[in-house]
């Protein structure tokens, strides 16, 4: 498995290409700008979703483009479709220009898995942020989103946020996880469950 990371927009949103040499295909996780440097490395690649960790725009900002360069599926967990499909509503709230909603060809919930090659795409449903926030599990790697950030976790004081349900998702999801796991947040560095336990603001 090679992962590759990329970070663009105004918020410094990071991004992940998720690549399986031995079949040459892949996943990209999250949206938010549309690089040519990712279309550059997808070469040779069947990247056959695009994994939303959730609805915001800053992640969905490049879907379109995105779906339209590497002929890929966009996947999101159904319960963020409203925050998607009222994108500009957050554009504004921000200054940033309207763009068109994207669509999405596959829903996923709590519990599903994914294969990509083989990739085995574990789904955890992790509400708080947003009420369809997931985390995306590939072996001891977990894509968080904006559900975990080292030490700390994503605000809730936007439509769809709901402080009491991120901490449940914190404490009695994500911090269950086996402490070797390496954590790869929708903003900022790398972290890693174990570090989590010790030093979050949620532990």
């Amino acid at each position: 498995m090679i992962i590759k990371t990329y970070t663009a927009g105004f918020l410094e949103n990071n991004m992940y290409l998720v690549l399986d040499e031995k079949s040459k295909k892949g996943i990209l996780i999250d949206a938010t700008e549309c690089l040519s440097e990712i279309i550059e490395d997808a070469k040779g690649y069947d990247i056959e979703y695009i994994l939303l960790t959730h609805g915001h725009f800053d992640h969905i900002l490049g879907l379109n483009d995105f779906k339209k360069a590497l002929n890929s599926k966009a996947v999101i967990n159904q319960n963020d479709l409203v925050i998607s499909d009222n994108v500009n509503e957050f554009t504004r709230l921000f200054n940033q220009p309207d763009t068109i909603p994207p669509v999405y060809e596959k829903f996923v919930k709590d519990g599903d898995e994914l294969a990509v090659g083989n990739l085995k795409i574990k789904v955890l449903a992790t509400p708080g942020h947003t009420e369809g926030g997931v985390c995306y599990i590939i072996d001891d790697k977990m894509f968080s989103g904006d559900t975990l950030f080292r030490e700390s976790v994503g605000r809730t004081d936007l439509f769809g946020g709901d402080f009491a349900k991120l901490k449940d998702s914190i404490k009695n999801k994500v911090l269950k996880l086996n402490d070797n796991i390496t954590v790869y947040p929708g903003h900022g560095p790398t972290t890693t469950i174990k570090h989590e336990k010790k030093y979050n603001e949620l532990r």
